[in-house]
């Protein structure tokens, strides 16, 4: 898929967020570097603790299917200026992506970002201080 075609797939996809409490749908779009493509969004519950970002379950999907090499996310959220990713999906990225993989962040308007997890989170929490 082109990246064009990725960016529009993360739109669309929101449209499949479960968000009946905060009505803030997030979708994530992540590309393996096999050019497989896993879809995300986030799942809310009414235990706000249980709920999960589209960032996690996207990149939890692709590793439960034996994929742990990225080369590409995409984040779609209905704002007016690229959407970021909260603190806890920085740091489940920290666990799998290369700190210079591209990370396209997108908005209802058009306008993206184009980033990398060391622009995101540059003193992450890694297995280098265990």
């Amino acid at each position: 898929m082109t990246k064009q075609e990725l960016e529009k797939l993360a739109q669309e996809n929101l449209e499949m967020a479960y968000v009946p409490y905060s009505h803030f749908p997030v979708s994530a779009v992540l590309v393996t570097d096999d050019n497989q493509v896993f879809t995300g969004i986030n799942i809310e519950n009414s235990s706000y603790g249980l709920s999960n970002c589209a960032e996690r379950t996207a990149i939890f999907k692709a590793v439960s299917e034996g994929h742990l090499h990225f080369k590409h996310l995409f984040i779609a959220g209905h704002t007016d200026e690229p959407i970021s990713p909260c603190g806890a999906c920085r740091q489940v990225m920290a666990e799998f992506f290369a700190p210079e993989m591209p990370i396209t962040l997108l908005s209802d308007s058009g306008e993206t970002k184009e980033t990398n997890l060391s622009e995101l989170l540059p003193y992450s929490f890694t297995e280098k201080q265990m």
